[in-house]
């Protein structure tokens, strides 16, 4: 049980216990309160009920009400003091009747929360196309901002459906891996440009960063491989 801004809250160990020098310890660090007790599996349990209740009764709500928008995933924190009910729309909503609804029935404070399409990934969950399971369902705290830009510097193909994650839009691991793959390509020739090799001039055509070898297309037409190092 630890103590987050909306309460006390449970939360799984992910990884074994290590020192952390003090200036290293994350500010956003949360207090553990105890370890989860058989009256907190208990309560978990019925806000667990509560939630699949509310959100079968909200589903109800909304398509008797014609709200254009679609419910993602219901929170009830872990004292009741709020339910809150994520959804994703792409315009705004006026859900203030459904609200009225929704307080009615579970007499609790209730919040809804328009989300966009990469929260609503990280709540879902699921497998990228790397077979894993997608980064903001599991290490990315932050989603920074990605742009095609990084694609075509990591040399990907700029098919959507190549570089698009479950969300459809660009995959947060892009900007995650950006600064690695600009640090491996600083010292490698830009494709295009013509360089002097030990077979003759040639015009590079493509990157390997991983293997750190460069193609290159001689003047005469021939093509080779060479390590950056040989250079």
């Amino acid at each position: 049980m630890i103590q987050t801004e909306n309460g006390p809250a449970l939360a799984w160990v992910a990884t074994d216990v290590r020192q952390v020098p003090l200036p290293k310890v994350p500010a956003t660090l949360k207090n553990i309160l105890r370890k989860m007790t058989p009256e907190d599996q208990k309560i978990k349990a019925d806000n667990d009920r509560l939630e699949g209740e509310a959100r079968a009764f909200c589903l109800v709500r909304i398509r008797e009400r014609g709200l254009p928008m679609k419910l993602v995933d219901v929170e009830c924190l872990f004292d009741r003091s709020k339910v809150i009910f994520y959804f994703t729309a792409e315009n705004r909503v006026d859900f203030r009747e459904l609200v009225k609804d929704l307080v009615q029935k579970f007499r609790s404070r209730i919040e809804l929360r328009q989300i966009a399409a990469r929260h609503e990934a990280r709540l879902v969950k699921g497998l990228g196309v790397c077979g894993r399971e997608i980064c903001c369902a599991t290490f990315l705290q932050n989603l920074d901002r990605v742009s095609v830009k990084m694609a075509k510097e990591q040399s990907m193909s700029l098919n959507p459906e190549k570089i698009s994650g479950l969300c459809g839009r660009l995959m947060c691991c892009l900007a995650y891996e950006h600064e690695t793959y600009l640090d491996m390509k600083r010292d490698m020739p830009k494709c295009g440009k013509v360089i002097q090799t030990p077979e003759g001039r040639g015009r590079v055509t493509r990157q390997n960063v991983f293997e750190g070898q460069i193609t290159v297309v001689l003047e005469g037409g021939k093509e080779i491989t060479l390590n950056v190092t040989d250079l």
